[in-house]
């Protein structure tokens, strides 16, 4: 498989037992049985095709998903990675999504980020370490200044992600995108390079507040 070569990308990330790696085109049965297992808990968020869940994340239409990834990938839109955790005997389950897209280099040097959870490792620090990995190989190897992410007020958890890894609330976007059948507002959260690098960067600040917390 080969997914072109732009600023930081192809790239496996890794902290402990998570894993941050490009797709791959075997990935099919994995994605669709923990998509389709988390129906109810990420379809109210997610902005979707019409058509059955079930036929939306099926294996066929993994290969379709793929597609798409590796050619935005390449173009140098984004940077796609499968979230994984690497189990005790050394084989990774796949359990999650999380997007560096809409890439603007030059004087903007700006993504936003997207990510989703399997419900079944939901509160273990799973995604905020994931973030945090993506957002440091944002601003070092992709050569990258400022992330955003945009979240609905209504999605108490992933809210939770981003503000206990310290993004900035910085703005309101009324009727922003339509999930769910309707058009939803958005919190827009931010960061900028400067903001966590004089603490080793944001895996680094991740650490630090998990410790405190025990």
């Amino acid at each position: 498989m080969m997914w072109g070569s732009m600023p930081g990308w192809p790239a496996v990330l890794a902290d402990g037992p998570v894993v941050l790696r490009p797709y791959r085109r075997g990935d099919a049965q994995a994605w669709s049985e923990v998509r389709v297992a988390n129906e109810a808990w990420l379809s109210p968020w997610e902005s979707a095709p019409p058509g059955p869940w079930a036929d939306m994340n099926s294996p066929r239409a993994y290969l379709y998903v793929y597609r798409d990834m590796k050619r935005a990938a390449r173009r140098g839109d984004s940077m796609p990675f499968a979230v994984c955790l690497r189990q005790d005997g050394g084989e990774e389950r796949l359990v999650g999504h999380i997007n560096l897209g809409s890439i603007v280099r030059r004087a903007f040097g700006s993504a936003y980020v997207g990510y989703w959870v399997d419900s079944r490792v939901a509160g273990r620090g799973v995604i905020p370490t994931a973030l945090a990995l993506a957002v440091d190989h944002a601003f070092g190897a992709g050569g990258l200044h400022r992330v955003e992410i945009n979240i609905r007020p209504e999605n108490v958890p992933s809210r939770r992600v981003v503000e206990k890894l310290g993004f900035r609330e910085e703005a309101y976007h009324p009727r922003y995108m339509h999930i769910d059948g309707a058009w939803r507002d958005h919190l827009g959260y931010a960061m900028t390079s400067e903001e966590v690098a004089n603490e080793g960067g944001l895996l680094a600040r991740w650490r630090r507040l998990r410790t405190t917390a025990k």
